[in-house]
């Protein structure tokens, strides 16, 4: 809908619209004998810069009106649009949804008798978290920043770390009622035009309900009912975000979130941190094969555990069997329900502890694992070896903590597998992981792509990786076929 010529009865409307906000500023002007108004929303523009702005206008020489009768709107907005010192925006207000986008985003806008076009001006002071560390993702060497909860804020950031023309961030508006902006970046001599494409088609058709983190545009990009494995990967650091788009990959950002969906992310990436280029190629080739380890040991640990106690005893060491029977004698749950049993407690812990305050996380952590490991055992309702293999199994887990999702519902396959049928469903769930894993792709590049285990398990930054100095001389792109 366009604006209207007349000011009272852009007002008028704009009263019906918004009048009721206690945060809409609507203060009347005149300028060259012509009625105008500025318009924003405290809060979001500063008032102090408007006022700044216009009398450092004022100081300055303003081309004059020459003319006999009184000027129009329309002569005083090319006057003070074309003509004058005001720094407004270059693109003109035109219609309802260009003024809300603009109002928005901070800015004041200037409307005048007269003339259905309106001038923006960039006065915005947006309250927004500082720039300070991410607490989910800690290194030892790197930077420091984490990105913020206000877009532009965090599109300041990639450019300040990525200072080449390669780098393009494409800012849209979410098909939602919200209208929450979201920036599409990518490095154009390095992602592939049809992937760049593809992303931006499908989230400009996408149509939440609700924008408030970039993971709610994942069902539009990879529809599925069953998801699993995601291939995809979430970062609140500027600088991995940075070198993922030197990769050739695409990065996508949400107003108000300061988490970054990074697309498309292989399996072995998840084992990979800032820290592995600092440190020498032998130690972080070493923490990675324990990162695998860890995250396989997550999975099948409870599994295996039961499946030995239970089907196959005899594989277990004699010494080891007789303390495993005479705890569960002690028991009044079976060995497999027990482990179901503290599982499922060890995930309420967790939740508890996250979704609790600060203040109160640690303690009801505490108390908890104090009241399970201690008085669990001392009343005699689980045995030890069990709350030892399902602990080790949780902690586990969290050195790879981008795949928890992924490894805590893997790990009550296995281990329901495991129990019910034994040395079959074991295998079997086994074989059922290796097709989740195996089966997903994104944007034409598969969840497993580079690493085929164990062809290529050495390959130069894979499972392991080689010297920074020899990884540099063959820069990596992610839509480039490695053999």
């Amino acid at each position: 809908m366009q604006l209207s010529e007349h000011l009272e009865t852009n007002l008028a409307a704009l009263n019906a619209r918004l009048g009721s906000s206690a945060d809409f500023y609507a203060k009347r002007i005149e300028l060259y004998h012509i009625r105008g108004a500025i318009l924003l929303f405290d809060g979001m523009a500063s008032l102090e810069s408007l006022w700044e702005l216009l009398l450092d206008a004022a100081s300055r020489q303003t081309p004059p009106l020459r003319l006999g009768a009184l000027p129009s709107g329309e002569q005083v907005y090319e006057l003070l649009s074309r003509h004058s010192a005001l720094p407004a925006e270059s693109s003109p207000v035109e219609n309802w949804d260009d003024l809300m986008q603009r109002l928005t985003a901070g800015m004041a806008v200037l409307l005048l008798d007269g003339s259905a076009k309106g001038l923006a001006f960039s006065v915005q002071s947006l309250k927004f978290r500082s720039v300070g560390e991410p607490s989910g993702e800690g290194d030892l060497r790197g930077s420091r920043e984490g990105f913020s909860d206000l877009l532009r804020v965090n599109l300041s950031l990639l450019r300040r770390l990525i200072r080449t023309e390669a780098l393009v961030m494409e800012v849209q508006q979410a098909d939602c009622a919200m209208k929450t902006e979201y920036a599409v970046c990518y490095c154009k001599d390095k992602a592939s035009p049809a992937a760049v494409e593809q992303v931006k088609e499908t989230l400009r058709r996408a149509k939440p309900q609700l924008l408030l983190d970039s993971s709610y545009f994942l069902p539009w990009l990879f529809p599925c009912r069953v998801r699993i494995a995601s291939p995809v990967s979430y970062t609140e650091r500027p600088a991995v975000a940075s070198a993922k788009l030197c990769e050739g990959k695409i990065v996508v950002l949400v107003n108000g979130s300061p988490t970054a969906m990074v697309l498309p992310t292989l399996f072995g990436e998840n084992f990979e941190c800032l820290d592995d280029y600092a440190q020498p190629a032998f130690f972080a080739s070493f923490l990675r094969l324990l990162k695998y380890g860890s995250f396989y040991l997550s999975i099948f640990l409870p599994g295996v555990f039961v499946c030995l106690a239970i089907y196959l005893p005899e594989l277990l060491p004699p010494p080891l069997l007789f303390k495993i029977e005479a705890a569960e004698r002690a028991t009044p749950f079976p060995l497999f329900g027990e482990m179901v049993l503290v599982i499922l407690l060890l995930e309420i812990i967790r939740e508890a502890g996250l979704r609790m305050p600060q203040t109160l996380g640690h303690s009801v952590s505490l108390v908890a694992a104090l009241i399970i490991g201690d008085a669990a055992i001392a009343t005699g309702l689980l045995s030890t070896p069990v709350i030892l293999i399902a602990a080790v199994a949780s902690i586990a887990v969290f050195v790879v903590p981008s795949l928890y999702e992924m490894a805590t519902a893997f790990r009550f396959l296995v281990l329901l597998a495991a129990g019910v049928a034994g040395p079959v469903g074991l295998v079997c769930a086994a074989l059922v992981v290796l097709l989740a894993l195996a089966q997903v792709s994104a944007l034409g590049v598969p969840y497993c792509a580079p690493v085929r285990f164990p062809q290529t398990a050495l390959s130069p930054d894979g499972v392991t990786r080689r010297t920074y100095r020899t990884l540099s001389a063959h820069p990596f792109s992610i839509w480039q076929k490695r053999r």
